[in-house]
């Protein structure tokens, strides 16, 4: 080939090449799969295509990105996730539930220490420092805790009008056994009715009520080896008296028919079954006042009016403000458009509100206080897109439209609890349970098998406890309480 051809080969190359990238950079926009979960329906496909161009019309300008929504079941979402990621499925950002820790360990969640600062610098202002340290491992950050009211208190949401009707009186309910009385009233004044409903699968509320336990970076319903109390000692929560107490007061219920037969398996949630009408009640733990609790569930619960009452003290360790973390992935090809999108999800309103309540007029509509609701004849169930009630779990919660009925007064009460409630003397500690993975698989296994029933009042705690204690004993809990003792000890000789 002469030296001319080989000259006019390379400039054709090379302004091909130019105007592949003057392409890619005037018209081309990375995509991002954002993965979330949901308590809400899943939407249909034309559905959610619908909220995806909203939000590109917003995106395609502001970062040059377009986004793909991939809502999962609040449910199937942990395992749905971890399953993407490991068969090489696009997910480029998805959050933790109860589980940092493990996103870390397993190295699901990308660092993003040093992205952080140009590709979410709002977010970063938003946050702060103190709850990006909780989602950090050796100095490093892996991801960003949902804005919310952090702070849960332990609550039982129950049907006003029933309690009106009986003239039940809740000013004396300051724990869960003080409702023992009440709920038998309900089931005298009305049979046909179960007075408690489960949360969700296997559990019914009650082991969240125990006070001042930090989790060590656990899932909040699967504790392995927790502290209590302030007192730096690792502990099995099962062998506990306060584990016992649960135990006991659920089977005491479930014997008198005052709980749902089928808690430790059922595939509803709270909400569905409160819709029903068959239950006067359930227990959970939420970051709003009592009035708002009530007002926001209402909805999602048939309609029903609903009243709410403290039956527990808030508390904060880390695990409170890492168990809802939002993280880039580690196989994600976009990453740093990927932590853009996430960042606007807590700096931009219009992006939040589309990902919580869908498209005005058709999946809500907006009053003239500043409140939604769902559009007239319609609710959460029938509406083509909601997740509402993963308000508390997405990005920024305080540039969400508050729901008709709550008092925008209360987010100052929301901030306070922040800053009040009773603090772990762990707060920052994060484990790394590398060095006891199948240990954690092991004890994992043996928790699924009893503790639905243990805490749903379904099976008897004189016998199966102890029974409990030795397959985790078996399994290698006293392995994984070592390993968190030994990296506890670590953490406080450093934070004197």
């Amino acid at each position: 080939m002469s030296k001319r051809i080989r000259f006019v080969s390379l400039v054709l190359a090379l302004v091909l090449a130019l105007s592949v990238c003057s392409f890619s950079v005037a018209d081309g926009y990375d995509k991002v799969v954002f993965s979330y979960a949901t308590f809400n329906n899943i939407p249909t496909n034309d559905v959610r295509v619908s909220i995806e161009e909203a939000i590109n019309a917003i995106t395609r300008e502001k970062i040059g990105v377009e986004v793909e929504l991939m809502p999962v079941s609040i449910w199937e979402y942990s395992s749905a996730v971890s399953r993407g990621l490991q068969g090489g499925d696009q997910i480029d950002v998805f959050q933790t539930l109860g589980d940092f820790n493990v996103a870390v360990s397993t190295d699901m969640a990308e660092d993003i220490t040093d992205m952080i600062d140009t590709c979410a610098p709002e977010t970063k202002e938003i946050i702060g420092q103190d709850w990006l340290n909780a989602c950090s491992f050796k100095g490093r950050i892996f991801g960003i805790p949902t804005m919310k009211p952090i702070a849960l208190t332990p609550m039982v949401v129950y049907r006003k009008d029933i309690a009106d009707e009986i003239g039940l009186d809740f000013s004396n309910v300051n724990t869960p056994a003080d409702l023992t009385e009440l709920l038998r009233k309900v089931k005298e004044a009305h049979p046909e009715m179960t007075p408690v409903a489960a949360v969700n699968a296997g559990n019914i509320g009650l082991q969240l009520t125990v006070p001042n336990t930090d989790y060590l970076s656990d899932d909040y319903y699967t504790p392995k080896g927790v502290i209590m109390n302030d007192e730096l000692t690792v502990i099995d929560f099962y062998a506990t008296d306060a584990f016992k107490d649960v135990c006991s007061l659920a089977r005491s219920w479930y014997l008198e028919d005052l709980v749902m037969k089928d808690a430790a398996t059922t595939a509803s949630t709270a909400a569905e079954l409160m819709a029903t009408g068959n239950y006067f009640c359930y227990i959970a733990s939420y970051s709003y006042p009592e009035e708002d609790t009530a007002a926001s569930i209402s909805a999602q619960a048939g309609g029903y009016p609903l009243g709410a009452k403290i039956i527990g003290s808030a508390f904060l360790d880390t695990t409170a403000i890492n168990a809802l973390t939002w993280c880039v992935s580690t196989t994600s090809k976009v990453k740093e458009s990927a932590l853009k999108f996430l960042n606007l999800t807590f700096s931009d309103k219009e992006i939040i509100n589309l990902l919580i309540y869908g498209l005005e007029g058709r999946d809500y509509v907006k009053k003239e206080d500043g409140t939604v609701n769902y559009p007239e004849g319609q609710d959460a169930a029938t509406v083509p897109y909601t997740a509402q009630l993963s308000c508390g779990t997405m990005g920024n919660f305080f540039l969400m439209y508050p729901m008709e009925g709550t008092n925008p007064a209360s987010l100052d009460w929301e901030l306070e609890q922040n800053k009040t409630a009773k603090t772990s003397a762990a707060m920052g500690f994060t484990f790394d349970n590398s060095r006891v993975k199948s240990q954690y698989t092991a004890v994992a296994n043996v928790i699924s098998q009893y503790l639905p029933g243990l805490v749903c009042g379904s099976v008897d705690p004189e016998a199966d406890i102890p029974e409990f204690l030795e397959a985790l004993n078996d399994a290698g809990l006293p392995d994984i309480i070592a390993a968190k003792l030994e990296q506890l000890d670590a953490w406080a000789a450093a934070n004197k």
